[in-house]
């Protein structure tokens, strides 16, 4: 079907579409980010987007869908976790896991949806659930099947507690000393912890 026939029977063409769902998703992400996810509303977000609020129902559905589709993707750089695990010797795994998630939160780009999304986890059950759902699935979920050693899920979710905490600490509470200091130091003193949950006795 061509672009001027999909017009004259009242469609949008595929990339008008496209152009529209990623639109109200940056806007979704934007409007999470600043105002929390108890305060952002799907009309809210259609107004900010420049659509009908029943658009965004119709290519989401409820606000909690919205939230999930806008973080899938914020969190799409932490899905390579697994890959981080697997790329090397078991005995250096804890060093390249911590490496790699503090590069993503070190990332000002990466860093600031990761930012909304675990405010609004912090303050919502709903967020909550869609952030925890997803992070098990696509991320410690995925690392827990590289490891080769007993309780791979319990060991992969010690890791992930260890790993969240800190950025909790160090990127949304920003308590000092660890805030400030040097992300090697920090790298240097947390890869042993999460080497010893992911591959200890």
């Amino acid at each position: 079907m061509t672009e001027a026939t999909s017009r004259r029977r009242g469609r949008r063409p595929n990339t008008e579409s496209a152009d529209t769902r990623d639109r109200i998703l940056t806007v979704a992400r934007e409007e999470f980010s600043e105002r929390g996810y108890e305060k952002t509303s799907v009309r809210a977000i259609a107004k900010a987007a420049g659509v009908d609020s029943a658009l965004v129902h119709h290519y989401f559905g409820t606000k909690e869908q919205v939230f999930e589709a806008a973080i899938a993707v914020a969190l799409a750089p932490a899905q390579n976790a697994p890959a981080a695990v697997a790329d090397g010797p078991l005995d250096s795994v804890g060093e390249r896991l911590t490496r790699f998630i503090f590069g993503v939160w070190e990332n000002p780009t990466t860093r600031t949806p990761l930012l909304a999304i675990v405010r609004s986890a912090v303050n919502n059950e709903a967020a909550a659930a869609v952030f925890r759902r997803l992070v098990v699935s696509q991320v410690l979920g995925r690392v827990a099947v590289q490891l080769d050693v007993p309780d791979a899920e319990l060991r992969a979710e010690l890791a992930g507690a260890q790993l969240v905490g800190c950025a909790m600490l160090r990127y949304v509470i920003k308590v000092e000393p660890l805030a400030s200091a040097d992300v090697e130091q920090v790298i240097a003193r947390v890869a042993p912890v999460v080497q010893g949950h992911l591959t200890g006795p």
